[in-house]
């Protein structure tokens, strides 16, 4: 029997439920494996692990073939939900992994559209959920397959033509798990996911005779775990860079907050802090039975020794700061410029982490480069004498400049190991000074001869100050 399918085969007639004799008999030379159901298992849960540690403090398998994320609260940490997505599609699409995504308010919703519908990702309205997957088939409520079978038999296909109908009768023939289903898809029904949790992560946790719900009381016990998770950090030589808080509520839902470090630390003070900060995005609801601290990342962290110097500063350390920055606006937003090798400019330099280690690449000093590099060259309409002249006037942004002085050109070639476009592709880069005392850098496209090499165009690519 037919397992799965890529999109090859599926364009090619093959379908899930299929006798493997038939889709042989259908397409020659056909590639079959065996089906691996535990392996299969086991990679589910390591992707599951995998999206826990980089996007969300709530993360869990969802077999046989997919992950459930909560991401509330830490979407902002990634760009938004719609970046959120879109990386994440990506990402498995670089290990060659193909994926749809969708987020929504709440699992039901969310597991409904991206097994049934086409699109890369989706992003249902909030409050909306109900109504956007009304016209989905039944299956797409987690129901099981003798009773999907028996309700398409009473001819019930989408979800809406269950909804209309009243509960009583629906109950009486097929049990509470309908209506269960319907209403966690409606989401009148909390539904917990149980995150996916190792051995290997530290994590302590505290439960309380009596719920609890005071934002003083919640950040006197958050000191208190802060406290058991750096003891347990240290006996094992680790220092934290991305914790999980969470809150079971006694009406079954699960809050979380995630705050991450730069480098591994295992400072009470400054942990208890960040943690603090997010206290007021949590709703305790009724009340909070389980508070659980958990070390999602951790990596080593050696005692280090202060040395007392009375002739030098000591460094100063700004990681406190990136710390609380990071957890505000989200990391992708901190970043600083490294140099990376290669001519063309705008790939010379790269982000990297606030808090990364200098890999000892050096900026390049054989020729001046502007202090602000544009992000794409602007073109500039000049007038300048081929081939190997600078532009006499040039207007750009609708303003006329005439050229008092210049400089020779700097040629630099394109990457021909990177796109066979960049073949035979130069740019000529001048230095010009206007009028005014203002310094451009512009260049040709091209080496005013030769129409391969560009189309002898010019471009404004940053200012000098």
């Amino acid at each position: 029997m037919v397992t799965a399918v890529d999109v090859a085969a599926r364009r090619s007639g093959l379908r899930v439920g299929m006798p493997a004799t038939k889709a042989q008999a259908l397409v020659a030379d056909l590639v079959v494996m065996d089906a691996e159901p535990l392996a299969d298992a086991d990679a589910l849960e390591r992707l599951a692990l995998w999206a826990l540690q980089r996007y969300a403090p709530i993360a869990a398998a969802d077999p046989p073939d997919g992950l459930v994320i909560d991401t509330s609260g830490a979407d902002h940490l990634h760009g938004g939900e719609e970046a959120m997505l879109a990386g994440m599609v990506q990402r498995f699409a670089d290990v060659g992994i193909a994926a749809r995504a969708a987020v929504a308010d709440c699992w039901g919703v969310a597991h409904a559209t991206v097994r049934h519908r086409a699109s890369g990702t989706t992003i249902v309205p909030s409050a909306h959920g109900g109504e956007v997957i009304f016209d989905l088939p039944i299956g797409a409520l987690r129901l099981s397959a003798p009773m999907v079978k028996a309700l398409r038999v009473l001819g019930f296909e989408r979800i809406g033509d269950l909804a209309a109908q009243p509960r009583a009768p629906l109950a009486l023939r097929f049990g509470p798990e309908l209506g269960r289903r319907l209403d966690q898809a409606m989401g009148r029904l909390a539904e917990p996911i149980v995150p996916v949790r190792t051995p290997d992560l530290i994590e302590v946790n505290r439960a309380f005779p009596e719920p609890i719900g005071a934002p003083e009381t919640i950040a006197r016990y958050v000191g208190k775990l802060v406290v058991a998770l750096c003891e347990a950090l240290e006996a094992k030589g680790l220092g934290a860079k991305r914790l999980d808080l969470m809150f079971h509520r006694v009406d079954n839902r699960i809050e979380a907050v995630r705050v991450g470090t730069a480098l591994p630390v295992r400072d009470v003070k400054r942990l208890t802090r960040l943690l603090c900060e997010k206290i007021e995005t949590v709703s305790p609801g009724f009340g909070i039975e389980i508070m659980t601290l958990t070390a999602t990342l951790a990596e080593p962290l050696s005692e280090k020794q202060v040395v007392s110097s009375l002739v030098e500063e000591p460094e100063a350390d700004v990681s406190g700061l990136i710390d609380i920055l990071a957890n505000r606006v989200g990391e992708h937003r901190l970043y600083r410029l490294a140099p990376f090798a290669s001519d063309v400019p705008e790939r010379s330099v790269r982000r990297v982490g606030p808090m990364s280690a200098d890999d000892g690449a050096a900026w390049p000093n054989h020729w001046p480069r502007p202090i602000r590099l544009l992000g794409s060259p602007e073109p500039i309409e000049t007038v300048a004498l081929l081939p190997d002249q600078p532009p006499v006037t040039f207007t750009w942004r609708g303003i006329r400049r005439r050229v008092r002085r210049a400089d020779d050109p700097e040629r630099v070639f394109g990457e021909w190991w990177k796109r066979d476009a960049e073949l035979e592709a130069v740019r000529d880069y001048f230095r010009i000074e206007d009028d005014a005392g203002e310094r451009f850098w512009v260049f040709r496209a091209g080496d005013g001869e030769d129409p391969a090499t560009g189309s002898h165009r010019w471009y404004l690519h940053g200012i000098f100050g």
